[in-house]
C-alpha cells in the first residue's frame, strides 16, 4: 500500500482524484493507459499484474489476435476498429509494444479485412504496465472482496472502474451470477516459417496466430465452461495440432517434434449475454462497469478503453460545471 500512503487528496477537486480500477488484465491497463493519456491520475488494484503467469490472469495467455469479426453489433464493430486504429499505430511504432502486422487467411461467409493485428501478450502486457507506470499511474497488488473495501482504501477517489473479469461474479456487492470461467488450452509450435494468421469457423473452429517476434505459431482453439484445471488435456492438444495441420499443412506438420511443442492454459472472464460495459452513480460515487470479454478482450480493449474514457469525461463534466 505503499504507493498511495502519501496521497492527501481531502481538498482535492474531482479532476485531481485518483481513478481507481479494479482488475490488471488487458482492459483494466489498456484503459488506465488512454486515462492517464488524457491526464486522469490512475490507480489499478489487482490481485494479478502483468509479467504473472497464473492461469487466472488470462491476458497473460490469450491467443491476442485482432481480426475482423463478424456477428457482432455495429457500435461493437466500432469498438474493435477504434483499437485496430490504436494497435496499428503501436506496431508502427516499433516492436517495443509486441504488436506486429500481418497477413490473415480467414475462412469466413464474408470477404474479411485485407491485414490483421497480431499482439503478442508476452510482451503486450508487460510494455503496457510499463507505459501507465511512466505516465504516473500506480498499481497495487491486493485482492478485494467487494468494491466496498476500494471505496474504504480510497474514500476520495469518485469514480471507480470495474475490469474485475469473472471476478465480477464473486465481488459481494457485484455478485454477477452471468460471469462465467471459460478455460482455453492452446499449442506454441516454434517456428520461423509463419507470417499469416489462419483462421476457420464453424464446426471445426481453429486458429493458427503467428507469434513474429517469438518465433512461433499459437494453435487453438478450445473453450471449456466452468474447467478450472491447471493441468495439460494431451487429447485436446493433439486434437488442435491435427486441426491446424488440416488448416495450415505447410506451417503445422502432423506430428511435431517433442522440443518445438509447449501448451498453453488461462481462464477466460467470459459473461453470458456478452459483455457489461455501463455506468451507475453509488451515492457519491460512480461505478463504471467494463468486464465478460470471454477470448475477445485484446479485440476490444482499447475501443472500450476510449469509451470508458468518455465516460469518465462525462462524470467530470456533470461534477464540475
Amino acid at each position: 500500500m505503499d504507493e498511495c500512503d502519501h496521497l492527501d487528496t481531502d481538498e482535492v477537486p474531482f479532476p485531481q482524484r485518483p481513478i481507481v480500477i479494479l482488475g490488471a488484465g488487458i482492459i483494466g491497463c489498456a484503459t488506465a493507459r488512454q486515462l492517464l493519456l488524457n491526464g486522469f491520475p490512475v490507480i489499478l488494484v489487482a490481485e494479478y499484474l502483468p509479467g504473472d503467469q497464473n492461469i487466472y490472469y488470462a491476458s497473460a495467455w490469450a491467443g491476442a489476435a485482432w481480426h475482423a469479426a463478424g456477428g457482432i453489433t455495429p457500435d461493437q464493430r466500432y469498438l474493435q476498429a477504434v483499437t485496430h486504429r490504436i494497435l496499428l499505430k503501436m506496431a508502427q511504432d516499433g516492436p517495443e509494444a509486441g504488436v506486429s502486422i500481418v497477413n490473415a487467411r480467414e475462412y469466413l461467409e464474408q470477404k474479411p479485412a485485407p491485414d490483421s493485428a497480431i499482439w503478442d501478450p508476452t510482451r503486450h502486457m508487460p510494455y503496457l504496465k510499463k507505459q501507465v507506470e511512466s505516465l504516473g499511474g500506480h498499481f497495487i497488488r491486493q485482492r478485494v472482496e467487494s468494491l466496498q473495501e476500494l471505496y474504504d482504501i480510497f474514500p476520495e477517489s469518485r469514480v471507480f472502474i470495474n475490469a474485475s473479469g469473472w471476478g465480477s461474479k464473486t465481488l459481494t456487492d457485484v455478485q454477477d451470477d452471468n460471469c462465467f470461467p471459460e478455460r482455453g488450452q492452446n499449442v506454441f509450435l516454434a517456428t520461423d516459417q509463419c507470417h499469416t494468421l489462419y483462421l476457420r469457423n464453424g464446426k471445426e473452429y481453429t486458429y493458427v496466430i503467428p507469434r513474429p517476434l517469438s518465433n512461433g505459431v499459437i494453435l487453438g482453439g478450445v473453450k471449456q465452461q466452468g474447467n478450472l484445471s491447471p493441468e495439460v488435456d494431451m487429447d485436446i492438444a493433439w486434437d488442435e495440432i491435427a486441426r491446424a495441420h488440416r488448416l495450415a499443412p505447410e506451417i503445422v506438420p502432423e506430428q511435431p517434434a517433442a522440443d518445438k511443442v509447449s501448451y498453453i492454459i488461462g481462464i477466460r472472464p467470459s459473461r453470458k449475454g456478452g459483455f457489461r460495459l455501463e455506468s451507475e452513480r453509488k451515492g457519491n460515487r460512480v461505478v463504471l462497469s467494463a468486464y465478460g470479454f470471454g477470448g475477445g478482450g485484446f479485440a476490444f480493449s482499447y475501443g472500450i478503453a476510449d469509451a470508458l474514457v468518455k465516460m469518465v469525461e462525462r462524470v467530470e463534466r456533470e461534477n464540475v460545471i
